[in-house]
């Protein structure tokens, strides 16, 4: 998608500090992190949001989930824990309308969150 930021960035065009790619996964240090460890994750292909997800998306999603446990492990907040968030929807502070996981941690995560 053409105006999307993440597609961009996706595709190399957009300013990202990209830490991780492969042909589906895309992660890179959140611009206004929330805890000392903040990176995206999100998939090559354009998925609006969780609502969006198709069958033929199960692997993708699966992947992203491995992503985040190895990036876990890279940002050494694998054994102290971490979350991973995803807003669905404007409400849920949705703000690209582009299927991004937040990977978190390094920190204290309260709950319930927000």
């Amino acid at each position: 998608m053409s105006d999307c930021l993440f597609c961009g960035i996706a595709e190399g065009k957009g300013k990202a500090n990209l830490i991780y790619q492969d042909d589906a996964v895309v992660a890179f240090k959140d611009i206004v992190p929330k805890a000392p460890a903040h990176v995206l994750i999100i998939p090559r292909k354009h998925i609006v949001s969780v609502s969006d997800i198709e069958d033929q998306d199960q692997s993708l999603v699966g992947r992203i989930f491995q992503v985040a446990a190895r990036l876990a492990r890279d940002l050494g907040i694998a054994d102290s824990g971490y979350r991973v968030v995803v807003n669905s929807g404007p409400d849920a502070g949705q703000s690209v309308f582009h299927l991004h996981y937040h990977l978190l941690g390094g920190r204290q995560m309260t709950w319930p969150p927000g």
